[in-house]
């Protein structure tokens, strides 16, 4: 087996990617197809861990936009985040794969909190760690949560799995002459306001060294090609 160019990454993945396109909720179906991608990385001997997003229960700003206090909707946010990492943790459990959930705000009953080593020792013994509720602190966006744990637990690269091959001078899907960047810098990336990561996040990469691929969940073996070191989608680095 062809040794894999990556040891240790972070997956992040929006909580849209457990519902049916355009649709709300979790669908085990979509579950299972997300987990299936998740497995044929973990088998290449990649120590996974995953942060996924809460966009297909509930969305904050939605709830600030009705006068709803910041800090309590992004909270509901991070209790969203926790209910998809149980399914997408059940779902990889399904095809055979171990793991552990770890969430940021305690709730001993369903997981285990946060603790960077204990993270860590998971990883090595080759459980896919799924971090729940963000940072834990409102204001901060699952995409920071995800260059958080990636800087903290040593990954070798940040990955934002996306419905988009990358990351693109305009929308793709509203301009037919969208140039997509098969590579930029964490400062032409902030300089360029890229939509699909938050400055937040690419900054603490930047701080931390922490290379980022913006990719396509969906497109066919996209994160296995990855792992192997083909160029697939944006690289953000140095």
């Amino acid at each position: 087996m062809t040794q894999p160019r990556y040891r240790r990454v972070i997956i992040k993945i929006g909580g849209e990617s457990l519902s049916t396109p355009g649709g709300f909720g979790i669908d085990p179906i979509r579950a299972a197809e997300v987990a299936a991608r998740i497995a044929a990385i973990h088998s290449q001997e990649v120590e996974v861990g995953v942060v996924i997003g809460a966009g297909n229960l509930w969305r904050g700003a939605d709830g600030v936009a009705h006068s709803m206090d910041r800090a309590r909707a992004d909270q509901i946010g991070m209790l969203a985040t926790v209910m998809n990492a149980l399914a997408l943790a059940d779902a990889l459990e399904r095809q055979g794969v171990v793991t552990r959930v770890q969430t940021a705000i305690e709730m001993r009953a369903i997981a285990e909190p946060y603790i960077r080593l204990r993270a860590m020792r998971h990883l090595e013994k080759g459980r896919v760690v799924l971090f729940g509720a963000g940072t834990g602190s409102p204001y901060f966006t699952t995409d920071t949560a995800a260059a958080l744990r990636a800087a903290e637990i040593g990954a070798d690269l940040l990955v934002k799995a996306t419905k988009v091959d990358g990351v693109y001078s305009q929308d793709p899907h509203k301009y037919a002459d969208a140039r997509r960047f098969p590579r930029l810098t964490y400062l032409e990336a902030l300089n360029l306001q890229v939509g699909v990561m938050d400055s937040t996040a690419i900054t603490l990469c930047m701080d931390n060294s922490v290379p980022i691929v913006v990719l396509n969940l969906w497109e066919e073996n996209s994160l296995e090609r990855l792992v192997k070191g083909e160029a697939v989608g944006t690289l953000i680095g140095g």
